[in-house]
């Protein structure tokens, strides 16, 4: 049975957030068991990415049919290219609640976390954030009612979330292996010839505490 994952874009996304889905969900669909249709939508018929390039998403929220999706993708951005302007707005937030009531596997890599913070699907859940000396996202994420724990990426149920960038590509085989198997997200894996991250990546806290 084919699958269908919507990749939930805002005004200033990070394009290597975005990419971790496109590439190893891309390479499923060619080389997996069966096919995976990626659909990128956003609010605006045109993007502007953190860098400063236009993009145009295949569709526009208001569009879609949601109940067509299997999954959610969400990249996070950055606040002075206006991530939080839609990232944050009631349209964006209704589209995370309504995956999360339907027990749809929702993934977001670094401060896409926040979207599912206000969304009021993290109250009580294991999440994480970007987080910095100073700790401003984290509280933001702590004040939604998420439970903080500092780790590459945490897994709760069918909620994922990370803490940057460089973890895009690792939150999409978490996903990749909730929506197939195990055994397909190790193969897609080997054909990218994507390392798997050591304990110690996962483990080792953003802000050293000693």
């Amino acid at each position: 049975m084919s699958k269908r994952v919507l990749l939930l874009l805002a005004e200033g996304f990070e394009p290597l957030e975005a990419a971790g889905f496109t590439d190893v969900l891309g390479w499923a669909n060619i080389d997996g068991d069966e096919p995976i249709e990626l659909v990128s939508a956003g609010l605006r018929p045109c993007l502007r990415a953190t860098f400063g390039f236009s993009v145009v998403p295949d569709a526009l929220v208001a569009d879609l049919d949601l109940d067509t999706f299997d999954a959610l993708a969400v990249p996070g951005g950055f606040a002075s290219a206006g991530f939080y302007e839609d990232a944050l707005s009631e349209p964006f937030l209704a589209v995370i609640r309504h995956f999360e009531a339907r027990e749809k596997p929702v993934a977001s890599v670094c401060v896409a976390s926040l979207a599912l913070g206000a969304a009021g699907v993290l109250q009580g859940r294991r999440a994480t954030t970007y987080h910095q000396v100073g700790g401003q996202r984290k509280a933001q994420l702590e004040a939604y009612g998420a439970q903080f724990v500092d780790q590459a990426i945490v897994i709760d149920g069918k909620l994922l979330t990370s803490t940057g960038p460089g973890t895009g590509v690792e939150v999409a085989f978490a996903l990749l292996r909730q929506l197939t198997s195990k055994q397909v997200a190790d193969q897609i894996r080997t054909l990218m010839r994507v390392p798997r991250p050591d304990a110690i990546w996962q483990m080792t806290p953003q802000v050293p505490t000693a």
